[in-house]
């Protein structure tokens, strides 16, 4: 190293062992941080082919094999070490879904966290594939509706996620139209529920938005984690730092110091690092990490702690690489120091 790079990487050290005010006085978290999450939608929309997708590392070309789901299955999943995912994922045939707002009414909708509502964008009748650029199926928004009212009397704090599914079959032209009509629609039958709705398709970046805002509402202290995140930014002179989970590769959070052109930039690259990792399993190696170089920035892509991955962006040329990884070695000491602290987020790190 040049003498530069090491009073660069000496000076960013001592900055980096400074914790900032927020966790001083941190309350320890709780360990095994368990959200009950109901994934729920008509036969035929999807659903488990997304969620094989994000946590099964299933290619979208493979959940043709995928069979229909039967009454509700049950997934323990592990998210970010300690926070457990209950998900229930809930059989759509017209008479389980019947039953679920009725006899299991309330074993299914009891302190429920998260509910993942997903819907076609396409009609299913006769077998083609118009896009739903009119009122939405009858069905559809009775048994959308019956699952708010349930929210309502059983958990009334919960997130509701709904997803425009399978919009890859809708005409490019047509996909703003048909995600907004059915955002108004849903929102009048969800009548005062706070709801986040989303276009996804398996066949693209979508579905990686998607669940990451999910993901997102179930992380505690995220906030306090964005702060921490953008202490590094500036002390590593980064223009991003972005956090990403270790086995979905969703991302969890991130800070930017500049304005990015590509609002989509951290699910095309979540997408594109998780078909990395299933090509590296497929040959029985492992990914390890990723740099990419060029005139304009530098960008670089490696294990944090033991349960992320962190992605730095730098486009100044007189910030040493060498400089960069020494600073994110002082920075995982750092997030170890404030999970001892007992900083939320630091527990699933």
């Amino acid at each position: 190293r040049s003498p530069a790079c090491r009073a660069h990487v000496a000076c960013r050290r001592r900055q980096l062992g400074a914790l900032p005010p927020p966790f001083e006085t941190a309350a320890m978290a709780q360990p095994n941080q368990s959200s009950k999450v109901l994934l729920m939608g008509r036969c035929g929309a999807g659903k488990t082919s997304m969620k094989s997708i994000i946590f099964a590392n299933y290619l979208a070309r493979d959940t043709n094999r995928l069979h229909t789901t039967n009454a509700i299955e049950h997934s323990s999943l592990r998210f970010l070490g300690n926070l457990r995912l209950n998900l229930w994922d809930c059989g759509g045939q017209d008479n389980f879904m019947e039953n679920y707002f009725e006899s299991q009414r309330e074993t299914i909708f009891q302190n429920a966290q998260v509910l993942i509502y997903v819907l076609v964008a396409v009609s299913d009748k006769r077998g083609t594939n118009d896009p739903k650029t009119g009122p939405l199926d009858q069905r559809d928004l009775k048994y959308f509706a019956h699952a708010m009212d349930s929210l309502r009397q059983f958990s009334q704090s919960a997130r509701v996620f709904c997803l425009i599914h399978k919009l890859d079959l809708v005409h490019e032209s047509k996909r703003e139209e048909v995600l907004r009509n059915y955002e108004r629609e849903l929102v009048t039958a969800a009548a005062g529920v706070d709801i986040k709705c989303f276009g996804t398709s398996i066949w693209d970046e979508t579905l990686f938005k998607a669940w990451s805002q999910i993901v997102y509402a179930l992380i505690p202290d995220i906030k306090q984690l964005e702060t921490q995140l953008a202490h590094i930014a500036e002390v590593c002179e980064a223009d991003e730092v972005v956090l990403f989970e270790k086995n979905t590769f969703l991302l969890i959070s991130h800070s930017s110091r500049k304005d990015m052109q590509d609002s989509h930039r951290f699910e095309k690259i979540s997408n594109i690092v998780k078909q990395f990792k299933l090509s590296c399993a497929k040959v029985e190696t492992s990914f390890r990490s990723i740099q990419v170089k060029n005139s304009m920035f530098s960008a670089t892509i490696e294990p944090f702690l033991q349960h992320s991955f962190v992605m730095v962006v730098v486009s100044d040329p007189k910030i040493h690489g060498a400089a960069t990884s020494a600073n994110l070695w002082a920075a995982r000491a750092h997030f170890s120091e404030l999970a001892r602290k007992g900083a939320g987020f630091g527990q699933h790190l």
